[in-house]
This record gives C-alpha cells, structure tokens and sequence, in this order.
C-alpha cells in the first residue's frame, strides 16, 4: 500500500535558534553544538544526529539515520542568540556552570564570547534565588513582549537566519496555576497590557516566539505554552509549540523503569526519590515555590504510567515521594537515588535501587537540539504547523503536551514509537506496528 508523501519544504538557509536562559543547559547546548561542527566530540544521545529509523518489513533492511530520512537543518546552519538576567557572555556563563572541560571551551572561546545575553524579562517573585541587572524595563507587560519581539527582529536580520526557533532553558519558575487570564487570547492580551501578576515572564517570551513566527519549547516545568491563551494563538498562526521540563535524570529513569514493572505486572508499594545538586537550577529549586512546580511535573508521571485505576491490585495507593537538595559542592553533577517497594507472585516483597550519578545538563543538551531541529521540520510542514501542539514531541518531555480531553502519554517506549512513526507518516512510509505475522504466513 502506497502512502501519501507529506509536502515539507526544504530547510534552506539559516536557522536561528534563540534561547530563554544562558546557564548550564544552554550553554552545553550552544558549545556542545560548536564542538561538533569543529570536529572535536560527537553528538552522543542525540536522535536527530545519530538515530536511525526502520522503514519496511525487517527482511527489507532499511535504516537510514533520521537525519538522511526527513530534511533536517544541518548543524552548521545554526546561529544562536540568548537572553538572561546576569550579563555573562556564554563563554563566562560556561565557565561558571563547570560542566564543559576548560581546555574544550578554550577551543571555542572565539565563539561563545561574542554571544552575550540580551536584556532579560524577569521578576523577582518567579525566580526568588537569583537576582540579575541585565533586565528589561517596561510599563506593562505588553511593553516587554514588544521588546523582546524586536530583539527577535533585531537577531533574525544581523544572523540572516531564514527561519527561528526559541527554546526555554531557563530556571523553574515558581508555581502557577491557571486562572481567568489564561483562558482565552483576548484575556491574556489584556492581562499583558493591565499588568496581570498571573502572567509569568516564560509565557511573555512564548507570546512573543509565536507573534514572530517561531516554532516554541519549554524545557522547564513553568505553566508557560500550555495555556489556552497560547495554544489557541499558536493554532491561528500556524505555529509548532511542545513542552514541557526536559526529561533528563531521575524522571527518565523511571519512565524507562517503570513501563517495564507494568508490562510484568510487577505491583509496586512506593517509590522514593531524592535528588542533590548542585548548579544553578538546584539553587532555585531550592525555592518552595519553584520546587512545587518541579514536584507537580516529577509526580505525574507513574501515575499515568502505571494506571492504577486499571491495576488497583498492582498500583492503587502506592506511596511517591520526590525531594530535591541544594547541594553546592556537586555542582551539575546531579546524584539521583531512587527506592523502590515492590511485589510479586503470591504479594512477595522486594526492592529496587537506583543510585544515578549523571550530568544534568549534557543529557539535556541534545534534547535541546532535537527540539529545535524538530520544531524547525514541524514548521515547514504546513499539516504540522497548523495543529500547534506537537505530541509526537511528548519523548523530550516530563509533562508532554497534549490535547484537551486527552491524558499524556509518558511511557518512552510508547513515545519514541509515536516519533518515529510521525516521521515514517510525513514521507509516505508504512507505520510500523511489529505484529510481523507475515514472516510466518
């Protein structure tokens, strides 16, 4: 059976990536990418880069790597630019974050200096422990939105970037929930002109992303895009958004973990969790209320991993406790432990414990990337476009975004499935079910 090819245009010229926040992501992000084009490292855990995709029956023995499979922005079309609230150019911002070697970013230095921050939209309240004076003035909210889309501007003419895209690598802001601002484009609109104190500063640079035409991500947990103020302007202008909270750490070791208890129908009693670090985002978490924010997206995923409204002998009322510590000393060397209770044949006890030593920004660095290349490929594909919200995306995030009515879907397997499958759907290729009875027949 012959499938419909989805028209994509091709990523010619270049493309601009802008990205919220100049800390340890990002910079990884930037310098890793820098690193790259010059040949000195490889883009270890990137799937634009270094995946493949089967296409056809197994006996077939077609996998190419995604990035020869659909027209992806190749990396030496990017050009970066970044806002944060402390002045740091990138190569001081990198050296302070401590996650790159010194001897790499002395190799780079000639390009991340010139990258320094523009002026950043912040308030104090979202973000209690950090304090910067590399921060935008304006009289309403509205004002700021302005400015950052002339920054926008500004960056796309001096880059000659044909196209855009903005990530959020920015701290956790502290917790909101939705209120009558957020509901509606009109009332958002008019929230940013009257100054409204539920407006935070990551729905400003979203706003202002997506009345400029680029493609938006949300690394963080912050209520950001995921409001229907902004989702509905992203489906009226025809703008890719996804989100939110990278899915590094802890939480990706347990949306790896805990598909696999599910699939055994292993029951599970509780599930401890405990995080020290030591960098930036460990400092403002150590804030309760950006810590809440973190809580709320760390806490949902078992829950709809395990459906225990579905398993209520496996999983009804099983204990999840996550905590996060500021610990100076480790830096961005987060140290992630995780007790598990759970049970077996007959109710049998037993347990599970993982004690992961990993480097929070270099697994969120090529998160980063993908997204913004994928962004970049939703946004030449006028059907991707039109939809705003990019489920198929759901694979980079701890809080996916979804669709109204719909619960998000965290299982990975279950989420690079559904990317892939959204790939092999855009170039006309059968979708892969792996029934595979046909070897048999």
């Amino acid at each position: 059976m012959t499938r419909k090819v989805i028209p994509i245009g091709e990523p010619e010229g270049k493309l601009g990536v802008l990205v919220c926040g100049l800390g340890a992501v990002a910079t990884t992000f930037i310098g890793g990418v820098e690193a790259i084009r010059r040949g000195y490292a490889q883009p270890i855990g990137s799937l634009t880069q270094m995946g493949t995709i089967r296409l056809g029956k197994r006996t077939e023995k077609r996998v190419p790597k995604i990035k020869d499979f659909v027209p992806l922005a190749d990396l030496s079309d990017l050009v970066f630019a970044a806002w944060d609230p402390i002045p740091d150019n990138a190569y001081e911002a990198a050296r302070k974050a401590g996650v790159l070697e010194p001897s790499l970013l002395d190799e780079i230095k000639d390009f991340l200096e010139p990258i320094e921050p523009m002026a950043a939209v912040f308030e104090q309240r979202f973000v209690k422990r950090l304090k910067g004076k590399n921060v935008k003035k304006g009289k309403t909210k509205m004002d700021l939105a302005e400015q950052v889309m002339e920054d926008i501007e500004r960056f796309r003419r001096a880059s000659g970037a044909a196209r855009l895209v903005m990530v959020w690598c920015g701290s956790t802001e502290s917790f909101l929930e939705e209120s009558p601002v957020h509901q509606s484009l009109a009332a958002f609109e008019k929230g940013l002109k009257s100054n409204s104190p539920d407006i935070a500063p990551s729905m400003i640079y979203a706003y202002a992303a997506i009345k400029s035409g680029a493609p938006f991500a949300n690394g963080a947990p912050n209520l950001t895009a995921d409001i229907p103020a902004l989702v509905d302007l992203a489906v009226q202008d025809q703008i890719p958004v996804c989100g939110k909270d990278f899915k590094t750490g802890q939480t990706l070791m347990k949306t790896i973990l805990a598909p696999g208890l599910k699939a055994r129908l292993i029951g599970l009693r509780g599930w401890f969790s405990t995080n020290i670090l030591g960098n930036r985002d460990g400092e403002v978490l150590d804030d309760p209320g950006s810590f809440k924010t973190k809580e709320e997206s760390k806490l949902s995923v078992l829950e709809y991993i395990l459906q225990p409204e579905l398993y209520p002998e496996l999983y009804k009322d099983f204990y999840h406790k996550v905590r996060i510590n500021y610990y100076p000393p480790r830096g961005d060397n987060k140290e992630g432990w995780d007790n598990l209770d759970i049970f077996g044949w007959l109710g049998y006890p037993m347990q599970i414990k993982i004690d992961f030593l990993c480097r929070d920004s270099i697994l969120a660095a090529p998160l980063a990337l993908d997204l913004a290349l994928f962004l970049d490929l939703a946004q030449r594909t006028p059907q991707m476009a039109r939809r705003g919200i990019q489920e198929w995306l759901s694979f980079y995030f701890k809080s996916p975004m979804h669709a109204p009515g719909l619960y998000p879907e965290h299982d990975l397997f279950i989420q690079l499935m559904k990317l892939k499958n959204t790939l092999r759907y855009l170039r006309g290729e059968e979708l892969i079910t792996h029934l595979g009875l046909e070897y048999y027949d």
